[in-house]
């Protein structure tokens, strides 16, 4: 057997297509610290479906609902957050992947921060800003719409145009500085890249990613009675991941944040310059359920009280499945 080869077994073929459905967990995560997790972007079987559910516990100087990261100097606040998404689901329209996916993300959160012209304690539910995403890949292999096509599939390197485009929504209040929604428009332009090492046989692989991204931001004309502004942020993540077993999966994580300087009624803040290391593990606990494990935390020197911290655990379960995989199995047990 070519070790560069997929194997065709059946079974195998049914797991590894289960696994790339599964990696539509990461659909619809939210963007606390802007951090996208490794295996974001694999690419899977068309009509596949996921639904997550997603639980954060995150504590820092920012406030963990706004990719912008505008830092409150000498806040000290935790919160934590769950997220149910709304399914999630790939199409392929054309013969290269361009799955659009949007996420309105019902969700939880509870948390209280204190600090500079900061105190305040709260708990909410609802909706958080809707989310739009289209990806189109620019450069790599085509579409996976059958099953031949994911037996065949070989990812080599990919380069991807993400943009992404969050809207306001009725969830934020004036009168408190954390919100699920952030009162404003924003968005970010990114160009995910990413490589295999080695073969590509489930249990062995090994990808290194990159996603260089620009976040835009617009006004915020009522951010506790103020008008807050903030210039775009720079932000690129890297991530080393590795197969430990056919269902079990780690991930180096590393980012850094350059730019977002905020103004808070034309009084200007301080541009952020921060890396953030961290780990994920991942494991398939069967054909259609998958869990993701995460830790993020930035690196600071000194006292500087304008430096970003923040600390981010977060777990994901996630249901996935897809008809086509659906109908096979029924097929096989019926035998």
């Amino acid at each position: 057997m070519n070790s560069d080869k997929t194997p065709k077994k059946p079974g195998a073929a049914v797991r590894l297509i289960t696994a790339s459905a599964l990696a539509l967990s990461a659909l619809c995560a939210p963007q606390a610290q802007a951090q996208v997790p490794g295996r974001f972007y694999w690419h899977t079987l068309s009509d596949s479906n996921a639904v997550p559910l997603i639980f954060q516990s995150i504590s820092g100087n920012s406030n963990p609902f706004d990719p912008a990261n505008t830092v409150t100097p000498g806040a000290k606040i935790e919160a934590t957050m769950a997220l149910t998404g709304m399914r999630a689901r790939s199409r392929w329209p054309t013969a290269r992947p361009w799955p659009p996916s949007s996420c309105p993300g019902p969700a939880q959160r509870r948390g209280h921060g204190s600090g500079q012209d900061l105190q305040t304690r709260s708990t909410g539910n609802g909706f958080g800003d809707p989310m739009l995403e289209f990806n189109y890949n620019l450069i790599g292999p085509k579409a996976q719409k059958t099953i031949p096509d994911v037996l065949r599939y070989q990812p080599g390197s990919r380069l991807i145009s993400s943009p992404i485009w969050r809207c306001r929504s009725a969830t934020a209040n004036s009168s408190q500085p954390l919100n699920l929604g952030q009162n404003r428009w924003y968005g970010r332009l990114g160009a995910p890249l990413s490589g295999r090492l080695g073969p590509w046989v489930p249990g062995r692989r090994t990808t290194l990613e990159f996603l260089p991204a620009v976040w835009l931001f617009g006004d915020n004309n009522n951010y506790v009675g103020q008008t807050l502004k903030t210039d775009p942020l720079f932000q690129l993540d890297a991530h080393l991941t590795r197969d430990f077993t056919e269902s079990f999966w780690g991930s180096l994580d590393a980012s850094w944040y350059n730019g977002g300087k905020a103004s808070i009624n034309g009084v200007a803040g301080t541009s952020l310059n921060n890396v953030g290391v961290g780990l994920t593990l991942g494991y398939q606990v069967n054909d259609n359920i998958g869990l993701t494990f995460g830790y993020k935390s930035t690196l600071n020197s000194g006292s500087d009280p304008t430096a970003l911290r923040m600390d981010n655990f977060m777990f994901t379960l996630v249901f996935g499945w897809n008809p086509m995989l659906e109908g096979a199995r029924r097929l096989k047990s019926e035998k």
